[in-house]
């Protein structure tokens, strides 16, 4: 019998541990006192949204995205995160910066201002990219908010790993190889993800004015799902026809840039009907399944880091898996920064149990009992007698994720006896606290505060934001790290207005050419 991978992991010495490399892109949306969202431009005070390296907004003017460097530490990822959220609340005004996952109150698609990145091509790329969303999936699906995890591990990992495995691949190939034998993993666990880390279970009433739903009534402005971990990652989240065509394979690097191609260069009847342009104004990039690869959702990727006009898919084939984005995490409205530590230190074991443990290729049946495992969590994980698809069983919820907590153990004590902490232990511990007795889950606790405030989604979020707010705001800055942002945004300011100089072609060839490429 083959040894199995974990015990190779054991044969690496403490010496040879170089820890996780990790970062976050974190949303939020800007929020005025009211509670509504905000109709302002994004703050000039906060520098280029197309270029500023920390700062920048995702689909809507109002809903910005923060972006961390890539640390080796969880403690160093959450200061640079802190003070980056620090500079932003300093710079808003009289606005917030909303905590929760599902959006403030809205008055339909209109009260969406899509993100303006200026009249550089690329800028103006980014800006019809989120028109096409609009016409496609409408405004609504786009104001939800969350936190992409990335992890990635040091190539002196790869170089011992390889080594210990007797694998003869070039390096990039190795790589790509193992961080697919991890996303298959993932993608039979996430349902566990969204149990521990789902904290959306309530949203308010203008989220699904005129929409059919079978939420229950809150109060007279807000609805909740009575055993929902998350509604961002359900069906009146990020669901929507066109992509429930797709079949993206997850199984390797070929077979997912492949069918993710395909579905690029696919076209939509609907979105054909729609057609590129209305009058002058581009209106979608194209009329094809995905526009771009970032239009489809998932709640994982193989990413690289891409040159400037370089699409995903060429970035990944020519260089290979760089990281991995965990895409599926709620905000967490108790914390200021939107994650824990405990949080992203459970991450990055569950993340290394998924490559150290088997993970044959995922067929069409297998993907399926998946994808049902998944939403079932998502739409009713806090119901007890919920049973999940496991090993060909019917399994209750809370002895499936007890079993996997388990499974974390011996990893977690090895890591720790490597670092001389308890670091993974008091992280896998936290986790299994909030499967015990009343289910503390993030889900239940947003609902139990809501009811014990006796505020609605929309009052109890804005609390929330405003307490962070003040927090944040007292705790300051160190005068260098606000020369440091403060350098950033006029030198992202700088650099847009360069490009926007050095653009002479049109942006219909500018697009024709991108298509082409």
């Amino acid at each position: 019998m083959a040894e199995s991978r974990h015990s190779v992991f054991r044969q690496f010495a403490a010496s040879d541990w170089d820890g996780f490399l990790k970062g976050v892109e974190k949303e939020g949306l800007r929020v005025d006192r009211n509670g509504f969202i905000a109709q302002t431009p994004h703050p000039g005070a906060l520098g280029s949204a197309l270029t500023h390296p920390r700062i920048t907004t995702d689909y809507s003017e109002a809903l910005l995205e923060l972006i961390t460097p890539v640390f080796n530490s969880t403690g160093g990822m959450l200061k640079s995160l802190r003070d980056i959220h620090t500079y932003v609340q300093q710079n808003l005004g009289d606005e917030v910066f909303w905590a929760a996952s599902m959006p403030c109150e809205l008055d339909g698609d209109p009260s969406i201002p899509i993100a303006e990145y200026g009249s550089s091509n690329i800028g103006q790329l980014k800006h019809v990219y989120r028109q096409g969303l609009a016409v496609r999936y409408g405004r609504m699906m786009q104001s939800i908010a969350g936190a992409h995890y990335n992890l990635s591990l040091p190539d002196s990992f790869w170089h011992k790993w390889q080594e210990l495995l007797g694998n003869e691949q070039s390096l990039k190939d190795f790589k790509s190889d193992q961080y697919f034998w991890l996303i298959r993993n993932f993608r039979r666990r996430s349902w566990l993800l969204m149990l521990l880390f789902g904290a959306s279970p309530a949203l308010d009433a203008s989220f699904v004015a005129g929409v059919s739903h079978d939420l229950s009534q809150f109060d007279e402005r807000s609805w909740y799902g009575e055993y929902a971990t998350s509604l961002r990652m359900g069906d009146l989240g990020y669901h929507n026809n066109a992509q429930a065509s797709l079949n993206i394979c997850f199984n390797e690097l070929s077979t997912y840039t492949q069918t993710l191609d395909r579905a690029i260069h696919t076209t939509w009847p609907a979105y054909e009907e729609i057609g590129i342009r209305r009058g002058d104004q581009f209106i979608q990039i194209n009329t094809s399944v995905l526009q771009i690869e970032n239009e489809y959702y998932s709640a994982v990727r193989p990413k690289r880091t891409t040159q400037r006009e370089e699409k995903p898919i060429q970035a990944l084939e020519a260089r290979g898996v760089e990281y991995i984005e965990v895409r599926c995490l709620d905000l967490d409205p108790f914390s200021p920064v939107g994650v824990n530590e405990a949080q992203i230190d459970f991450l990055d074991l569950f993340l290394l149990d998924c490559l150290l443990s088997d993970s044959p290729r995922i067929g069409d049946e297998e993907c399926e009992r998946l994808d049902d495992n998944y939403k079932d969590v998502v739409s009713n994980g806090r119901y007890r007698e919920l049973k999940l698809c496991r090993a060909g069983e019917r399994t209750p919820v809370s002895e499936a994720a007890t079993d996997i907590l388990a499974q974390l153990e011996p990893l977690a004590e090895l890591l720790d006896s490597w670092r001389g902490d308890d670091t993974y232990r008091r992280a896998l511990a936290a986790q299994r606290e909030v499967l015990t007795g009343e289910w503390t889950v993030p889900s239940a606790r947003v609902l139990d505060a809501m009811r014990s405030s006796g505020l609605g989604h929309r009052e109890w979020g804005m609390e929330m934001a405003q307490q962070h707010q003040q927090t944040l705001r007292k705790e300051g800055l160190d005068a260098h790290v606000r020369q440091a942002f403060d350098a950033m945004t006029a030198e992202s300011l700088a650099e847009q207005a360069q490009m926007e100089r050095a653009d002479t072609l049109p942006f219909s060839e500018f697009l024709e050419q991108y298509l082409r490429s």
